[in-house]
């Protein structure tokens, strides 16, 4: 079982591998962006080595370089580590994820084989249940993202029973635009204090923008009626 450790939630940065002009990994601003994240941003959970950390696309070697000089740099700031060790051999999986439990990360995340796809749950499940016992003692996190995987079993469907084969399993991380998908999986594991993470950002800043809209709205209802611009418009107190 994983050891028991504090829930993941509130936000969590999915961090950018920083890199030279010359294409190699820039490990000396790693300790610059912790304190960034933690002392301006007031995040202190992080994912290594994913997507936006282009972890697919550094070797073995690379990867577990990266996720030591997070760990290190993020000792006694950073609240909880997640590393990232999907890659589409289930050897080098493994690899990393006994490596992300030797340097003492908080959790693990596996996205989907996507060369040879796997062709339903229970073909996924068992590549899952094989990464996540390389590291017994870490929570694992399942990484859904369709739109690179090209892996389109749904979320809530692999998450039904999925404790019974991968009992370290904490969570997921939806990175999909089917909210209806999103929506059961929360709602139908309610009991289960599974983490869910929602990873689309345009969605979050769509979001935002709506609100803005929604306050200029009630702005607009709240300005005198004389009080018109020389076009005999309403002035809006927000930008357009």
């Amino acid at each position: 079982m994983a050891s028991q450790k504090k829930k993941l939630q509130g936000l969590v940065a999915a961090t950018i591998t920083p890199m030279t002009e010359h294409g190699e990994i820039n490990f000396s601003v790693i300790g610059q962006y912790v304190d960034y994240l933690v002392e301006e941003q007031g995040v202190k959970n992080i994912f290594v080595n994913g997507t936006t950390g282009e972890g697919l696309s550094l070797s073995v070697s690379e990867r577990r370089q990266v996720a030591e000089e997070w760990m290190t740099k993020g000792r006694n700031k950073l609240d909880q580590v997640v590393i990232h060790v999907g890659a589409l051999s289930l050897k080098e999986s493994q690899e990393l994820a006994r490596h992300a439990a030797e340097i003492g990360a908080d959790g693990i995340a596996v996205i989907a084989p996507f060369f040879l796809k796997p062709w339903n749950k229970d073909v996924l499940i068992n590549f899952l249940k094989e990464v996540a016992a390389a590291a017994p003692a870490l929570p694992f996190y399942y990484y859904h993202i369709p739109a690179l995987t090209g892996v389109k079993i749904r979320a809530e469907e692999l998450l039904d029973g999925i404790q019974e084969k991968i009992p370290t399993f904490q969570g997921l991380k939806f990175s999909d635009t089917d909210l209806l998908d999103f929506g059961q999986c929360v709602d139908q594991n309610r009991e289960r204090q599974f983490a869910f993470l929602f990873g689309v950002d345009e969605f979050c800043i769509q979001r935002f923008i709506n609100f803005v809209l929604k306050l200029e709205n009630l702005s607009q209802l709240k300005i005198s009626k004389n009080q018109r611009s020389p076009l005999g418009t309403t002035h809006f107190p927000f930008p357009h």
